[in-house]
Parts: structure tokens; sequence; C-alpha cells
């Protein structure tokens, strides 16, 4: 504020001096008076330098501090919204947010508002100063002003249109580079894509990101070209009147010079008023994007007062609880509820149709605590979807999920995490080494802890004949491993952060027969005592299970042992014999340790 003063009271006086060289030092002779305005000038240019030094140092400090916020606040809304939120966004777009819409909105809120504050401190010394000198033409100068504000009002609303239009096109091509250059989406490209499709598809993304530039830049010229017009007018009424003035020595020469320079630093504030009005309806389409990922209510938030999920300590250092779902039900949210459909880009369409179909109904069953419980059923019944009410990736509509009998929903968010630990079929690893992956689970763990749970993961010997060891970096999403590998680090990391309760899709798919094998007699000791919750796919898995519940429909239409489900020859009994049967000999012959086949 005192920067912007102080520059506004420096382009007010130097014209006011230019008056007084002329009329007190020039035309009557006065040596002195012209060497002390001179003096006066360039003092005046080294303030404002200064000044606008200063200025732009403490615009630069809240601009960039205002991008760090509001990053941060963005990111740590994002990462609290549902699992569902992420199926539906496409990353490319939402990655547009927190870079492109954020520095939007620090122009905003830095720049112009740094502008308008400077322009408007300006515009009043300059009009005192001004009719100070002569109030006649003061009024034809302001006579011109609305020819500056309309079509900057008028242009403004073209802007902000093509702002918004700009910014959507952006993220969606910055979506489809995301897609096609990560790894998998490059390795499908290569085995069904066609490059020249694949480019002509890129184009026409490409295209309309140029055809909306063109379109920015005419505007935006546009808007210069009206007011350099405009002014131009102005400064030829304004020599004509103060000419005759002159002539009919109605005032002096020094004071017309004086006029006109003001005149022309009256503009040029008005004309930035103009750019600050069309630059702050542009902005204000960033503030709304991003505003719009903030105000997405987080389905699943930590109540306040939460308190922490309570284990003992044992020999393995927790107490396994007990897992109890009662009479929960659930569907799916709505996509309005967990998304936006500008992050979707093409995916949802105006009139998409909601499924608000029942994906659980009235499930009740409990996982006996230290026990392994194996959900089977066919594809669709809600297996994952139970396994995702574990971890609080949803919660219920109806119902309760208690773990060590806490309902989920007063827990900290925290203390869950701790508790339940999930391994998917799919392992994700970052592009990251394989410490910092394994260290993603437990930040403190030691070196001999990495080693330790490598070792039991049947992943040890591997890692360290790598040049780089625990350092080498996996890749994409670990693509630089095989499916097996990236599975046993995905144990290893389990593993090290040794939860008292297991979620596991038959972590053991990717594994060849022997490497399972290994993998199980290694987890018969480590799983040993923790409540385990298994999609089961293979039979060794089931035969051995404490508790077999089966899911159709998004009931529990049975339960019991492998033995006593074949008895009752009903909805088991099919699965079994449909997907189970076939499976190799050896695999039912196999009676592995229940804790090991829960990986």
């Amino acid at each position: 504020m005192t920067a912007s003063a102080i520059g506004a009271v420096v382009t007010a006086a130097g014209p006011l001096l230019f008056g007084v060289v002329i009329d007190k030092g020039i035309v009557p002779g006065k040596t002195d008076v012209v060497i002390a305005v001179a003096a006066a000038l360039l003092g005046l240019a080294l303030l404002d330098a200064l000044t606008q030094f200063f200025q732009a140092r403490l615009s630069a400090q809240i601009g960039e501090g205002l991008v760090y916020d509001l990053r941060t606040l963005v990111f740590r809304h994002v990462q609290a919204q549902p699992l569902a939120f992420f199926t539906r966004s496409q990353t490319g777009s939402l990655v547009s947010r927190l870079n492109t819409d954020v520095i939007g909105a620090q122009q905003a809120i830095t720049v112009l508002m740094a502008e308008t504050v400077n322009t408007v401190l300006t515009l009043v010394l300059v009009l005192a100063a001004m009719f100070y000198l002569s109030w006649q033409l003061s009024l034809v100068a302001l006579l011109m002003v609305p020819f500056f504000l309309i079509p900057g009002k008028i242009i403004g609303r073209r802007m902000q249109r093509l702002a918004r239009g700009t910014m959507q096109l952006n993220a969606e091509m910055g979506s489809l580079m995301n897609e096609r250059f990560n790894v998998g989406g490059a390795m499908l490209n290569k085995l069904f894509g066609r490059p020249e499709r694949e480019v002509a598809h890129f184009s026409e993304r490409a295209r309309g990101v140029r055809d909306i530039g063109v379109q920015t830049n005419v505007t935006a010229q546009m808007l210069g070209i009206v007011m350099g017009l405009t002014a131009s007018v102005t400064l030829a009424l304004l020599f004509g009147v103060g000419g005759l003035l002159v002539i009919d020595d109605a005032f002096a020469l020094g004071t017309l010079v004086s006029l006109v320079t003001l005149v022309g630093r009256l503009y040029t504030p008005i004309q930035q008023l103009s750019s600050v009005q069309a630059n702050a309806m542009t902005a204000l389409v960033s503030f709304d994007r991003v505003f719009e990922i903030l105000d997405l209510d987080a389905l699943v938030k930590e109540r306040p007062g939460a308190t922490s999920l309570r284990t003992g300590p044992t020999a393995h250092g927790t107490t396994a609880p007990e897992v109890e779902f009662d009479k929960v039900s659930f569907r799916y949210p709505r996509a309005a509820d967990v998304s936006l459909a500008s992050l979707e880009s093409t995916a949802r369409p105006a009139e998409e149709r909601e499924d608000d179909a029942w994906v659980l109904d009235e499930v009740s069953f409990r996982a006996p605590a230290g026990k392994l419980t194996a959900l089977v059923g066919r594809s669709g019944a809600g297996k994952t979807t139970i396994t995702h009410l574990m971890p609080r990736f949803y919660d219920p509509v109806a119902g309760a999920v208690r773990i060590g009998g806490q309902d989920l929903r007063d827990v900290t968010l925290g203390s869950l995490q701790d508790t339940v630990g999930v391994v998917t079929q799919d392992a994700h690893l970052f592009h990251d080494t394989i410490r910092h992956n394994l260290l993603y689970a437990r930040p403190d763990a030691t070196e001999p802890e990495l080693v330790e749970a490598c070792e039991a993961a049947q992943i040890w010997t591997h890692i360290a004949a790598l040049p780089n060891g625990l350092d080498t970096v996996v890749g994409d999403r670990g693509y630089r491993l095989s499916g097996g590998e990236k599975q046993r680090l995905a144990l290893a990391r389990l593993l090290l952060k040794a939860p008292p309760v297991v979620v596991l899709d038959e972590a053991t798919a990717h594994l060849d027969s022997e490497s399972e094998a290994a993998i199980q007699r290694a987890l018969k000791t480590a799983l040993a005592g923790r409540t385990s919750v298994v999609i089961a796919h293979r039979l060794s898995t089931i035969r051995e299970a404490d508790q077999i519940l089966v899911v159709d429909g998004g009931r529990i239409r049975e339960r019991g042992t492998h033995e006593s489900l074949l008895t009752a020859g009903d909805l088991y009994a099919d699965l079994y014999h449909t997907q189970f049967a076939r499976q190799p000999a050896a695999a039912k012959a196999t009676a592995p340790d229940p804790a090991g086949t829960a990986s």
C-alpha cells in the first residue's frame, strides 16, 4: 500500500515539474530553476525505481505464498475424497486444477489487487493535479472515460468465456497425454493402437486449444486497439482546445505541456482499470474451478471427538480385534456427490442415469479375532465392496461396521489406517526406489527391518542381486518388476506395517506355485494371530478358512466351513464345482496354514 502511494505521487508530480521547468526556468532563462527541477525529476525517478523494486518483491512473496497455500489446501482436500472420486476423475484434469487454475487464482489476488490499488491512487492524484491546472480541459478528458471502461466490460465477458474454454481444453489435452504416456497406456497403444489414429486424436485436441488461443489473443488485442484509438482522439482534442487557449493567453505553454502529460498518465491507469476488469473476470474462472474442488464435501470424514481404535499388546505387538458387519446396507454415491463433470471431461453424459441399486443389503457377519474369513461368490456379488468398507473407503448407508466393538465412524482415521492393512491383486508401486515404496508403510523402519520384511516375503534374494539393491527405481507403477515381484514387494510392505487386521484380495494370485508356497510358509508366523478377511479365488485358501461367507446379490447366503457347505449342497457347492473343483490336484492336496493362505 505504501509503495503504491509513493508510485502514485511520483506519477502525478512529474508532469507538474515539467510545467515548472518550462514556465519558471526555460522561458525566463533561469538556470538555477532548470537545474533544481532536473535534480528533482532525477530524484523522483530513483524513488520510483526503488518503489517498483520493493513492490515487485512484495507482490512475488504474496503471490507465491498464495500458490503454496492454495495448492496445499486443494491437495489435502483431494486426498480426503472417497475412492469413487478418483475412479471417475481424469488425472490430467485434476492435476490441471493444482497447476494452471491455482496460478490463475494467484494472479487475481496479487497482480490484479496490486494494480487496482496503484491505479486508483494514481487516478485520484492525477485528476487533482489536472483540475488544479485547468478544470475546463480536465472535464474534456473525463468525458472520454466511458469510452475506455465500456469496451473493457464487454471484452472482459468474452475473455471470461474463452478462459473457461481454454482451461477445460488444456485439461482434456493433459488428460490424454497422461493416459497415453504412462506405461500401461503406452503398452496398450503398442498392442492395439494405430500411430496415425493416435496422432489424429491428439491433433484434434491440440487444434481446439490452438483455435481458442487465437480467439483469446485477438480479443485481448481488440481491447488495446480500442483504448489506443480513444486515447489518440482525446489527445487531439486536448491539443486543439489547449493550443487555442495558449494562443489566447488563457494559460501558459508549460501548463499545456503538464496537462497533456497528465492526461497521458490519466488514461494509462484508466486503461489499466479496464484491463483489470477484463483480467479479473478471467481470473474469476480460475477461482471458480479451484473452489469447485474445495466445495466438494468429503463423504468420509473424521468426527469431532473421534477416539483411537484400541488394540492391546501381545507377543506379536498387537491384539487382533474382531470385525463385525451389523445389518450393513450400501449403495455407491451419486456422481454429483463425489465428483465434478468438468473433471470427467466427456466421461459423464449430460443426462447420465444414476445407478442407485443396493450393492449390499443388510449384510451381517462376524470375522473372529485372529482367524481367517474367506469371501466367495460370483463376480459382482459384493465381495470387494465389503472389503472396501473395512478400511473405510466408504461409509455404509445403513448399519455399522465395527472393529473391536468400535464403530469405524467414531474412530480416528489415523488409528484405523494403522489397524487395517490391505493387499490387492494389482499391487501399486510409486515411480520411486524399492526403499521408499517400503517406507511408505512405515517411515521410521530401519534397514534391518526392511531386509527382514523382504526376506519374509521371499523377495530379498532378488533385491540383493540388483546393482542398487533397495535403492533400485521400480519404474512407473512398478513396471520394471514382474507381477510376482511387485506382489511380493506389496507383501513386504504389509509385513513391515504389521497391522492386526488384514484384508486380502488373494494376494498370491500372481505368483508361481513355488513362490506361493514359500510365501505361505513365511506368512505362517507373520500373520499368526491376526484377523484376516480374504476374497478367495483359490481352493487352497477356502479349504483352510476358519469361516467361509458366500456372497450373492449383496447378501450373505451361506456361512460355514468348506466341508459343511459342501455337505449342504447349496450355492457354495455349485460355486465349488464350477470355479474351484477344476483347479490343479496339487491345490486340493495342499493344506497350508490359514494364515499363510490368507496372503
